[in-house]
């Protein structure tokens, strides 16, 4: 059964580049594509895909503001973020809102839908240099973290979760 698929990016050649990604690989289903945020909180819930790729910049409400809005309904939906921006934080802003992965736009095909697959079964891609990052922004907390108890009190669920893995040694 193919994972299926849904794009949300207002750059028409970037929007079209992703959908023949996943159009010509036989493991993946494209079920719906759109131009912004707006039409994605309208369209996207029936259709119930595994995996959305969000822009983060789209022209009317931001993308991370659309996970934010469709995620809490749509708790089997994985959104990853696929975007120009390394800029840590829209990286923690989007994670926060709900994305499970933040790929950069610049991803060669092959490894795009590695990046699609492996958030389907519950991973939780990076490009190296967004784990760089990841990893570069819980070491700098740490260090400035006083000594009054609040060490990793002071993360979010989904930081601990993501620095659990990244611990384990998993890249992604």
């Amino acid at each position: 059964m193919p994972i299926s698929v849904c794009i949300v990016d207002d750059t028409n050649d970037i929007r079209l580049a992703l959908e023949e990604i996943v159009q010509l690989s036989d493991d993946f289903q494209l079920v719906g594509s759109f131009t912004s945020g707006e039409e994605a909180l309208i369209q996207l819930p029936p259709l119930q895909p595994n995996v959305v790729l969000m822009d983060i910049n789209l022209g009317g409400i931001s993308g991370i503001e659309c996970v934010r809005r469709l995620k809490p309904d749509n708790q089997q939906v994985s959104f990853m973020m696929c975007t120009v921006y390394e800029e840590d934080e829209k990286i923690f802003e989007a994670l926060s809102a709900g994305a499970s992965g933040y790929i950069l736009k610049k991803t060669d095909p092959g490894k795009m839908l590695e990046s699609i697959r492996e958030l389907y079964h519950g991973g939780a891609p990076m490009s190296s240099q967004i784990a760089r990052k990841v990893v570069t922004a819980f070491q700098q907390q740490r260090k400035n973290e006083t000594e009054d108890g609040e060490k990793m009190d002071s993360l979010s669920n989904r930081e601990r979760e993501i620095l659990e893995y990244l611990s384990k040694g998993l890249a992604y």
